[in-house]
């Protein structure tokens, strides 16, 4: 009796959520250009807060450590300009300094290596 109606509605029903789901993952190219747009001015202002900060010889050798560990030289970044916003910074940073902040990050975050050797005993092994 209600059968085809009931039926008929669910049909309706998922269609409709099928189609939220497929505008939800529809990407809006409007907002991914403004994402992009906004990426790329706050890694232009961060950069510039970097050259402010640090001497041309320390911004040389953390470009060259940037290109063998990206993820190192973002977190010596970060720590750089947490120092300055905090006013720890008061001075260009020099080469020197950079070398000692990168060894103060290494030693903390230095990971130390345990090995466990297990033997087994053989079952044709005697103790006796």
């Amino acid at each position: 009796m209600a059968d085809p109606e009931l039926e008929a509605i669910r049909q309706r029903r998922m269609q409709e959520l099928i189609a939220q789901h497929s505008v939800g993952n529809q990407h809006n190219p409007e907002q991914e250009k403004a994402q992009d747009e906004a990426k790329r001015e706050a890694e232009e202002r961060r950069q510039m807060m970097l050259s402010q900060i640090l001497s041309a010889e320390a911004r040389e050798r953390l470009a060259r450590i940037a290109l063998v560990k990206p993820e190192k030289a973002r977190g010596v970044e970060d720590v750089i300009l947490r120092a300055a916003q905090m006013g720890q910074i008061t001075e260009k940073v020099s080469e020197e300094r950079l070398i000692s902040l990168l060894e103060q990050i290494n030693n903390q975050t230095a990971r130390q290596t345990k090995v466990t050797i297990q033997r087994r005993r053989s079952v044709l092994e005697d103790d006796d």
